[in-house]
């Protein structure tokens, strides 16, 4: 009897809906305030997940979402970043 490994789980902080960890893009928010976007997922700091989607993006920039999870003001080149590895992701 084979046992299926556990998939770990993450939350959109934009759509609220639950995807594997694979699936999300990490955003993360280092002691001294500097927000990056953490594609292996082992970056320390605070973190939030954002769906791989245009659609969640947006929503997470118009809500200011990342704000909040994060707790400091989320700079426009992140958005464009997140927007870039989406697209990147599509073209694979």
């Amino acid at each position: 009897m084979a046992l299926q490994k556990k998939i770990p789980l993450r939350k959109c902080v934009a759509t609220g809906e639950m995807h594997p960890k694979k699936e999300m893009i990490r955003i993360v928010r280092s002691k001294e305030g500097e927000v990056s976007v953490d594609l292996t997922g082992k970056k320390s700091g605070r973190g939030a997940y954002v769906s791989k989607s245009e659609a969640a993006i947006a929503a997470a920039k118009k809500k200011k979402v990342l704000d909040k999870q994060l707790e400091v003001k989320v700079p426009e080149e992140i958005y464009e970043e997140l927007l870039r590895v989406v697209l990147r992701e599509q073209l694979k």
